[in-house]
């Protein structure tokens, strides 16, 4: 089903067009105008949504799962137009682009069942003690409450699960709290035809239409303005560091600073101990090379650094991993500009001292293959760059002389969303000692899998330290997602018939 997009924003409820345009650059299909953002149509997305929280923030646990699962049908009733422009903008497989469709109205799904159960607002009762002695104690209720409108920023490499009705919007409006989301030029087709999906719902539903905006393009005022502005009280991001921290240190600037949940980046460390090594070696080599291929490597949870220790187990397993990757062919990335950072992350890990290349490519414009390099220890160690992120299909191994080092390795990571062990039974004590340091890292410790692949369920955490996100204790996935956008408040001795429905009986 072709899909041609108006081209414009939706500013509560209404499609409107604007003087300036910009133009989509799709991997392949047809280029579409869209009309560029600008922080007027922020000002008025902000404030609509602010006049919305007070239906909206104070309805039901039931209307909201109502409304959810309203944009989840909607979505679904728009599956082949969806799936059709997605991968025209994003050039990822239609596949790819299916399964992300059902992680979003899953996820969708998930949370409306979620709060209908009510245990996400940590209700608390201490009842009054008038007779206590020396000084008799008050009723005191708690209960969690929405913060008030949020601004999503879209993500370059998820056009659905992390971007117009992805899992920060989902959590949002789960808790209370309309939504502006800021589009992501990448895939602005995408996210007109899943924002005319909210639409519907909300006529479906009887929501104020101020509960929803998406403002298209535009340049960096726009971001400026939208997490700036006073009516917004927390931002949801997934994207790279350095727009990640310039959006996190415009919030914390604020007159009223607020909550910014940044989800940045991580190279996602795999330890694989040597008995491990020792019986799979090949397996583990080819399961790595496809994890890091997947996708063109574009995933936040991509392994690119695995940790092993010298010796024949550690050559089989580079020699296994050359080739798979070696029988990888180019796969198209999101956008030139993605396929151009990948291409020069992969000429900094080049450079460094010690790193022996096992895998070079010739990558052509928005094109990617796998490159594979090999480091010392002692060299890695010494070289911080070689820890950071370099988005694509892009591996390296580390090589330690003994588990000392790997210890030493592990300690000096930076943050992470994800750490794995790849152990067999006789590993079981060096994967005690490593776990104290791999649980402090990262937000999610694996064993025997690769983390490409986050389950939306109550006990998902995606996130971790510093720079994996900006706030540690948080997730961006899964049903914990939704504590994000409240806050607790305590009642003191009110009338039962003023409490909130939520807190009567």
């Amino acid at each position: 089903m072709q899909y041609t997009p108006k081209g414009h924003h939706l500013i509560a409820g209404t499609w409107e067009g604007g003087a300036q345009s910009f133009r989509s650059e799709p991997a392949h299909g047809p280029a579409h105008d869209f009309a560029m953002g600008t922080p007027a149509l922020v000002d008025r997305a902000c404030e609509a949504a602010e006049d919305a929280f007070w239906s909206y923030g104070y309805a039901s646990r039931a209307e909201r799962a109502a409304f959810l699962t309203a944009i989840a049908d909607e979505i679904e009733a728009r599956a082949e137009a969806i799936t059709m422009i997605g991968t025209q903008e994003t050039g990822l497989p239609e596949a790819r682009l299916q399964g992300e469709r059902g992680r979003t109205t899953g996820q969708l799904r998930l949370f409306a069942e979620h709060i209908l159960k009510g245990d996400y607002l940590d209700r608390r009762h201490d009842p009054a003690l008038p007779d206590r002695q020396p000084l008799p104690r008050p009723d005191i209720r708690l209960m969690q409450r929405p913060i008030g409108p949020v601004a999503v920023f879209g993500a370059s490499n998820f056009p659905l699960a992390f971007s117009t009705a992805g899992g920060d919007t989902a959590a949002a409006l789960a808790a209370g709290c309309p939504v502006v989301v800021k589009g992501h030029s990448a895939h602005p087709g995408t996210a007109e035809i899943v924002a005319e999906a909210i639409h519907a719902a909300i006529g479906k539903c009887g929501i104020h239409p101020g509960v929803f905006s998406l403002i298209q393009g535009g340049k960096r005022d726009v971001g400026q303005a939208l997490v700036q502005h006073p009516r917004i009280k927390a931002v949801g991001f997934t994207g790279s560091l350095a727009g990640g921290r310039a959006l996190f240190d415009l919030c914390a600037q604020r007159p009223e600073p607020i909550p910014f949940f940044g989800e940045l980046g991580s190279v996602n460390p795999m330890f694989l101990l040597p008995q491990a090594l020792g019986a799979r070696a090949e397996e583990l080599g080819r399961g790595w090379a496809g994890s890091l291929a997947m996708g063109a490597g574009q995933f936040c949870t991509n392994p690119g650094i695995a940790v092993v220790i010298e010796g024949a187990g550690a050559e089989a397993f580079a020699q296994a991993a050359i080739a798979a990757l070696g029988e990888t062919g180019a796969q198209v990335m999101l956008t030139d500009g993605i396929a151009e950072a990948y291409r020069t992350g992969a000429d900094r890990v080049a450079a460094g001292s010690g790193v022996q290349a096992l895998v070079t490519s010739m990558c052509d414009r928005r094109e990617a293959r796998p490159f594979l390099f090999r480091v010392p220890a002692a060299d890695w160690l010494a070289n911080h760059s070689l820890s950071e992120e370099v988005f694509g299909p892009l591996g390296l191994i580390v090589v330690a002389r003994d588990a000392g080092e790997m210890q030493r390795i592990a300690r000096s990571f930076e943050g992470q969303l994800t750490a794995t062990l790849h152990m067999d039974a006789g590993d079981a004590g060096m994967a005690r000692d490593l776990l104290p340091v791999l649980e402090r890292k990262a937000g999610r410790v694996l064993a025997n899998g690769f983390p490409t692949g986050v389950e939306v369920c109550d006990a998902m955490v995606h996130g971790g330290p510093y720079p994996a996100s900006t706030n540690f204790g948080a997730t961006s996935v899964g049903t914990l997602s939704i504590r994000r956008f409240l806050r607790p408040v305590c009642y003191q001795n009110l009338p039962t018939e003023l409490l909130p429905d939520d807190l009567q009986g």
